[in-house]
This record gives C-alpha cells, structure tokens and sequence, in this order.
C-alpha cells in the first residue's frame, strides 16, 4: 500500500482522470482531480502533493508554464507530464523545467506506475539527502589542527592554498598522524565549505558492496536491494567527498572511479540512466601507492589522476615540539577533573617514538586519565604493564626517575640507549609495528575485529598484516 502518499491529476480529459484515479486508487494512492491550471492550483495551495501527472496543454494554460509555478511552491514535488502531442522538443523544455518524465497518451497505465514509483523513490531520496546535508553542515565546524612546529605551520599554510582549488588532493602519511582531520580543513577552508563532506574508508567496505555504496542501486538490483539508495557520490553533489585507505580499492571499481574523475558521469547499479554530480576529491592511503602500482595492484592512471597535489603528514617522531602541546589539548578537550602531567611524564613522553603517531597519543593520555589518582598523571598511569611486558613495545619505552630534568639532548641520548636496549633483535620501525600488532592481539585474546578497532586500522589490513608475519 502506498498510504499517505497524495497524486494531483491535472488533465482536461475526464474519461482519463476517471481511468487514472480508479487504478492508482486501487494501489494506495490519495488521488485529487483538476481538470483545469486553475482549479489545480487552488488545490496544490490547499495540499501537499508527492506528484503531480500534469496535461501539457490545458483549456486555461500552459503546462510547462504550471510546471515551474508548482516546482516554486513546492520544490520537492515530482512532476509526470502527459501529452497527446509529444514532441522531442517539449520533452527536453519539460526535464529542463524540473519535470521528472515524459509521457505521451494514451498511456501504458503499467508503464506509468513504475515511472510515478520512481518519481516518489526519488522523491523520498531527495528529501533523505536533504536531512543528511544538514547533519554534515552542523558536522563542518572549524577543524582545530594542533602543532605550532615549523614542518605543521608550513603543512597548513599548504593546505589552505590547496583548500581555495577543485585540484584532487592525495594526502599520505602513517596510520595515526591526522590524515582525516586535513581532508577536513581542505574542505572546510574552501569554497566548498556549504555544501556536504562525505567521508568513506575504501578498507572498511567489502569490495563486493563497494561500487553500491560509492554509486547507489536501483530497487532490485541484486539480491537485497530492496529500495533505491542514494550513492555517496551523490550526496557529496556540489561538495566534497574523501576516500580514506585509498590504496584498499578493488581493481575494478578503480577503473570506475577513474572515469568518474574524469566525466562527473556515473551509474548507479542496475540503472542505465547516465547522472552527472560535482564533487571534489579527496583521498588518502598510508601505503607508497607508487608501489602498489609496481605491484600491479593499483593503477597508474589513477594514481595520477589522484595526486594533483599530494600533502605528506609527518609522523609524530618528526615533530617532537608538538607532543606535549597534542596532550594538554587531549587533556582540555576529554577532561572532566583537573589534571596534569608530571615532569616524569612529559619526559618519557618527549623521549618516546609513537608507532601510532597523534592517535597513539590521544590513547595514553585517555589512559592516564582513568588510571591516575589524585591531579597528577605519572608515567605508570600511560604505560601500566612498563617493564612486566617482556617483547611487549611498552618495553622500550624509556621512563626517566620521577623529578629528574633532563635537556632535549640528553632525553634523545637516554631513549638511543634504552631502544638499542630493549629493542635488540627487532629495532627498525617494521619490527616495532609487528610486535606492537602481536602484544594488541594477545591482549584481546586473539580476536582480530577488537585488535583492528584498536590499532585503528581494517580487519583486511590486519589480516594482510598477519600473512606478511607467517
């Protein structure tokens, strides 16, 4: 049944009105009768219509003419126009005019359902849209990018240049260090800022629902598919759209994707209908896409079509000026008492390498925050299993005697010393992330969908991850 779904006919035909009413009745609809531009009018000020099927030539008017004094009193209203005197002309002037079909009578009165179907599908998209566009407008507030290191002024000083073009923007970088919090500014901070920013993880989709959810189905499509849905690409229409893990896509909807790029034009699954959107992309990876694409598992032409500009986010361990700067802002922005970090503290902080960069370090300090007692957070409250790991990366963390004071120098000779120390045997950066992954793992028992969520990266990487150990 379609209750509450209220069709205007407006046609000087009554034989036809009669004919229309009975069968969409019959189906649900609330049906209203108008046999003039007049009379049709007056009961579009009284209603709200879903549709409209509208006679292109009326005793009083013109339908084209009603056509666009309907869509201005009622934007969201889908419009079906009907003519005996169909001509390619008055079809393109209607679509033109924001008619969503064409039909010529007599009518296939089956063929009309499925086009007035469509028309309240898209309707009901429309108005879906809508409500997500506003939840992403209250989402683009000003993004706040902590560091006042040279390498980060310079970085974002780049960034808002690159923010004011429609150029594609790759941005690279280890897992952890920010990448989403910069495809947001360059949106943010562009022209763009209005409109809807849409983010997808390419990592976190199966590759079988991949090209559905970027481009959208139509109703039975494949199997499940019991609605239309609305692809993210056109609901990022006239804004942005950022695809993180970038170098996770599957082969074949790169192609997609490229041509996408290159057109504006795509088609959602199971359409043969050509759309056309504007949207600016964004895309980010923690890979050397350069070689993926040696490999064979990325594409070249794409890989250049992404890196109109490519933006590189340093890895925390290039940025040790800002460290301590990052943790008071978690502390402001998560803190609910007054705390604050002990010299101890911020010592073993400046002296540690984080494998997981900006987001590893917004982790310890939400630790220490549950784990200190009293206003003071303490190296153990960061690091509570310190020197009860073993091989554990906990380890190697170089924790300085409470009150002890030492210069930037001596902090970078005390934490060389400690790693060739506890790191012997597994001391370059790839050793580390492995034996960070395995400690992630033991401490959940094995289940990799919980280790994933922690180490902020998809089961599918991990699992890569796992095969590349043995």
């Amino acid at each position: 049944m379609n209750s509450h779904q209220s069709i205007l006919i407006l046609d000087d035909e009554e034989d036809l009105r009669s004919i229309l009413a009975q069968r969409l009745g019959r189906r649900g609809y609330e049906i209203s009768e108008a046999g003039t531009a007049q009379e049709g009018m007056a009961l579009l000020q009284e209603n709200i219509f879903e549709a409209v099927l509208l006679d292109i030539r009326l005793p009083d008017g013109d339908g084209l003419q009603l056509l666009q004094e309907m869509k201005k009193r009622q934007p969201d209203l889908q419009v079906i126009m009907l003519t005996g005197h169909g001509t390619l002309e008055s079809a393109i002037e209607a679509m033109k005019a924001g008619a969503y079909d064409y039909l010529t009578k007599p009518c296939n009165l089956s063929e009309l359902e499925i086009t007035l179907q469509k028309a309240l599908e898209q309707r009901k998209l429309m108005l879906e849209n809508t409500g997500l566009r506003q939840v992403v407008h209250r989402q683009n507030a000003e993004p706040l990018i902590v560091g006042d290191s040279e390498i980060m002024q310079s970085l974002k000083e780049m960034t808002r240049k690159i923010a004011q073009t429609d150029t594609p923007v790759l941005i690279q970088g280890e897992s952890g260090t920010g990448k989403e919090l910069f495809a947001r500014a360059l949106h943010v901070w562009g022209p763009r800022r209005a409109q809807a920013y849409i983010p997808l993880n390419a990592g976190a989709v199966h590759e079988t629902l991949m090209e559905s959810e970027l481009f959208g189905h139509e109703k039975g499509a494949f199997t499940g598919a019991n609605a239309v849905k609305l692809g993210l690409v056109e609901m990022a229409d006239q804004g942005t759209l950022f695809l993180d893990e970038i170098g996770e896509m599957p082969l074949n909807l790169q192609v997609k994707l490229l041509r996408f790029m290159e057109t504006g034009e795509f088609r959602r699954v199971g359409d043969n209908r050509l759309r056309r959107v504007n949207v600016r992309i964004v895309t980010a990876t923690n890979r050397n896409l350069l070689e993926e694409v040696e490999a064979g598992r990325f594409r070249k032409d794409l890989y250049y079509r992404l890196s109109g500009m490519v933006l590189h986010i340093p890895p925390l361990r290039e940025r040790k000026g800002d460290i301590l700067q990052l943790a008071e802002h978690f502390l402001r922005v998560r803190l609910k008492g007054q705390l604050h970090l002990a010299l101890g503290t911020q010592e073993a902080l400046l002296a540690y390498d984080f494998p997981g960069n900006v987001r590893e370090l917004a982790h310890l300090i939400e630790r220490g925050m549950i784990l200190a007692e009293g206003d003071v957070i303490h190296p153990g409250d960061l690091w509570p299993d310190h020197g009860e790991g073993g091989g554990s990366v906990q380890a190697a963390i170089p924790v300085p005697d409470e009150g002890t004071v030492m210069d930037e120098k001596d902090l970078k000779t005390r934490n060389e010393e400690n790693q060739s120390e506890s790191l012997e045997g597994y001391a370059t950066l790839a050793e580390i992330e492995k034996n960070y992954i395995l400690a992630t793992l033991k401490k959940v028992d094995g289940n990799k969908v919980r280790a994933a969520r922690l180490l902020s990266i998809s089961v599918r990487n991990l699992y890569r991850k796992l095969e590349e150990y043995s």
